[in-house]
């Protein structure tokens, strides 16, 4: 019988911090430390010149190789050049091509969900930067998620043997340039090229500005696009995630996408995707799975337990008593009971159409249904905790 490709599915739902394993954080720890041996190899200019172009080199291979060729497709090349750009990639000690595909595709999947692998909303900043790394569960790579790059032999080969190219990097550095070579060269840029990429993970899901809705906290942060070649331009990734260019805007630096396009005309790589005119001009329809988290977060920001707690106050509990009532006539839920109740302690559709216009990038198209959806679920989460009081407050009367 065939084996089954490993998969990181079970314990998707695991608490997020409680499986972390720390022994396989030691190499990460490790290369912070070598770092400060700095003080004792000192720094000649050959290694500084190495750390320098490793660090663009390799934030170059995570952005055109790990993310837009591997996770997204975004351009095709040739079998020879894709595995350059995979052991390119490699040399960053990020783990292999095809755990840094799966893990980001499950990202984009469920992002900023409680199922995502690294949402700063539900896990926290830290743990959305680095510890998830460490957690057991996203350990091993879902061979499923990649199966269109896991049926290439010498990604696999790169995959079994995930830190053969760091490795090769590192005593490349020595060869050339001594102590100073292997701490300053490669573990200064090695450990710079980390932070500059979790930095996507952790700071443009917090901190930017928010162009397109997204259905998630995917933002547009300047100052990470100039440290990461582009990267930084995450809101508008999201919004058309198979664009081989993330800065929209012509002042919008994407330097990986300039050099690829110098690719493109080398004939190295073609057939580089666009965001279509409709994205550019934030008019194009948006999909029903967005509208449904944009209408969930506008909802959330409403605190159905204190509107709850308003309106019992408000009718009493002759007026709870009435909502029970009406609740017996298996017909109606308790979202329409309240849709027919003048009660202005409930915000109205148009309170919560100008909430979500004031806290969503949304065509005017897009605004008035994930109002009305963000409505119904307000509705529904107010009514559940009035059904609850109801239900205590008869629990409560006298026989």
């Amino acid at each position: 019988m065939p084996r089954k490709p490993p998969s990181d599915r079970a314990g998707e739902n695991a608490a997020p911090h409680s499986d972390i394993v720390y022994p396989s954080s030691i190499p990460f720890v490790l290369a912070h430390l070598a770092c400060f041996a700095a003080i004792w190899t000192g720094i000649d200019w050959r290694a500084a010149a190495i750390a320098f172009a490793l660090y663009w080199l390799r934030i170059f291979a995570i952005g055109a190789g790990y993310h837009r060729y591997f996770s997204h497709r975004a351009y095709e090349t040739s079998r020879a050049f894709q595995f350059i750009l995979a052991f390119m990639a490699q040399t960053t000690a990020q783990k292999s091509v095809l755990w840094w595909a799966a893990k980001h595709r499950q990202h984009h999947l469920h992002s900023d969900t409680e199922l995502d692998v690294h949402s700063p909303r539900h896990t926290g900043f830290l743990y959305s930067h680095v510890g998830w790394i460490f957690a057991r569960r996203n350990d091993v790579a879902d061979l499923v998620k990649v199966a269109d790059l896991a049926r290439f032999p010498e990604l696999m080969a790169l995959h079994r043997f995930e830190l053969a190219p760091a490795a090769a990097l590192a005593l490349g550095c020595f060869a050339l340039a001594g102590w100073s070579g292997l701490v300053v060269g490669f573990f200064w840029s090695t450990v710079a090229v980390y932070h500059a990429t979790f930095c996507i993970n952790s700071l443009a899901h917090c901190m930017g500005r928010k162009r397109y809705l997204t259905g998630d906290d995917s933002r547009n942060n300047w100052l990470l696009a100039l440290v990461t070649m582009g990267e930084g331009w995450h809101n508008n990734h999201h919004a058309y995630q198979s664009s081989v260019r993330q800065g929209f805007r012509w002042w919008e630096y994407d330097a990986t996408y300039y050099l690829l396009r110098l690719l493109a005309a080398l004939g190295l790589i073609w057939k580089l995707k666009l965001p279509p005119a409709a994205v550019l001009e934030n008019r194009h329809q948006v999909g029903t799975r967005i509208m449904q988290r944009a209408a969930a977060q506008v909802a959330e920001s409403f605190n159905a337990e204190r509107i709850a707690s308003v309106i019992a106050a408000t009718i009493g509990m002759a007026g709870l008593s009435g909502l029970q009532a009406r609740l017996a006539d298996a017909r109606l839920r308790m979202a329409e009971v309240l849709s027919e109740m003048d009660l202005p302690e409930l915000p109205s559709k148009n309170d919560i159409v100008r909430r979500a216009r004031s806290m969503l990038a949304v065509n005017a198209q897009s605004i008035e249904e994930i109002g009305a959806r963000a409505h119904q679920l307000v509705l529904e989460a107010v009514g559940s905790r009035l059904a609850g009081l109801a239900a205590q407050s008869a629990a409560a009367a006298p026989a």
